[in-house]
């Protein structure tokens, strides 16, 4: 699968960059280290400023890019959801097992998301860590509908929709499925997050149990 997706560009919505960052050096660098130093110091402590002197630029070079470093973490996001789905569609593909092929889906939004080499300037491990922590806070906002309108969450949903057909195809009779496949994508968020910080309150400290509680759940939920 890594060789497949290593033949594969990603896209993120186009209002979410003043210039796309893909397309030069600097633009990479900034989304390589913009990662690197939010996982290092949150999001919140996290300027322009500071990744500028880590990266050796202005301050006004990565506003070249971004118009916010609230922008900046919805590309992050994006991106991120956008390799999940890829992830999801090699994971999925030509399994005719309905209950095999959401097993297969589960794992992939839930395991311990490892680095993936073809994408050098984007290590997906630390951006990984980054969504767990960070991403609620790109729609617990004043400003979430108009930003869905403009598209800004699509990619997520389109992963949370992917999961939801699966659901139906399973038992086409479930009222909830929606419900569930959102409650899955984003549990699993917050699990990993309770690992981090509350391990006393989830088996996740325990071992590396979350896709095995996920497919036990759907199997005694659906089935």
């Amino acid at each position: 699968m890594d060789n497949l997706l290593a033949n594969l560009n990603i896209t993120v919505n186009e209002n979410l960059y003043v210039k796309n960052p893909e397309t030069t050096d600097l633009g990479k660098k900034i989304i390589e280290h913009s990662i690197l130093l939010i996982h290092e110091i949150g999001f919140e402590a996290f300027t322009f400023k500071k990744l500028g002197e880590k990266i050796q630029s202005n301050e006004s070079s990565i506003y070249r890019y971004f118009e916010s470093k609230h922008k900046l973490l919805l590309y992050l996001s994006s991106w991120y959801w956008s390799w999940i789905e890829y992830k999801l569609a090699f994971a999925t593909t030509n399994i005719s097992d309905p209950i095999e092929k959401l097993s297969n889906a589960i794992i992939v939004v839930t395991e311990e998301i490892k680095d993936d080499i073809s994408t050098r300037h984007i290590n997906e491990s630390i951006l990984n860590k980054i969504i767990i922590c960070e991403f609620t806070k790109t729609f617990l906002t004043k400003e979430v509908d108009e930003e869905n309108k403009k598209g800004f969450f699509l990619v997520y949903q389109s992963v949370v929709n992917r999961i939801i057909t699966m659901i139906e195809e399973v038992n086409p009779n479930y009222k909830y499925a929606k419900t569930l496949a959102s409650s899955i994508v984003e549990g699993s968020l917050h699990q990993h997050y309770l690992k981090e910080h509350f391990q006393n309150i989830t088996n996740l400290s325990e071992s590396n149990c979350l896709p095995a509680f996920y497919i036990d759940l759907i199997k005694k939920t659906l089935l």
